[in-house]
């Protein structure tokens, strides 16, 4: 089978199984040649289990107007903010700490994450997430 030649590659972020074809989404759609309803539609059915947390997603456009389209996890300040229990991060994260994040939570944030970040080891990784948390503000214990 011959490979399908590539129109387009972008990315959005959208909310787990709850997406609309209302702006900003279905005119990023559009201007790249997907169809808003058929997308939504797929992607909810794919994404329903993170239930409005935002996922980004890779979609590739080919030339005869069909895509697939990739699903990536939460990102990590989202993980870590659901994690900790808490609403934002810190506006002063130096100063003022929010919250707090257990090494087992920690762990599990980088396994989810794995397969998108760079670390070698599952300890990199979580060193990693650590450093995204101290910049929001929440303490790792």
């Amino acid at each position: 089978m011959a490979k399908k030649e590539i129109s387009s590659v972008f990315k959005i972020q959208a909310p787990g199984g709850t997406a609309t074809p209302a702006p900003p989404i279905g005119p990023a759609l559009g201007a790249n040649g997907v169809n808003p309803g058929q997308f939504i539609t797929q992607f909810n059915a794919a994404t329903a289990h993170l239930k409005g947390k935002p996922v980004g997603c890779v979609i590739t456009v080919y030339k005869d107007r069909s895509f697939e389209f990739e699903v990536k996890s939460p990102p990590a300040a989202v993980m870590i903010k659901d994690a900790a229990g808490i609403p934002k991060g810190s506006g002063v994260p130096n100063k003022d700490k929010v919250g707090k994040l257990t090494q087992d939570q920690l762990r599990s944030i980088a396994e989810e994450k794995a397969k998108e970040l760079t670390g070698h080891s599952v300890e990199a990784m979580m060193r990693t997430i650590a450093g995204t948390a101290r910049s929001m503000g929440v303490e790792v214990v």
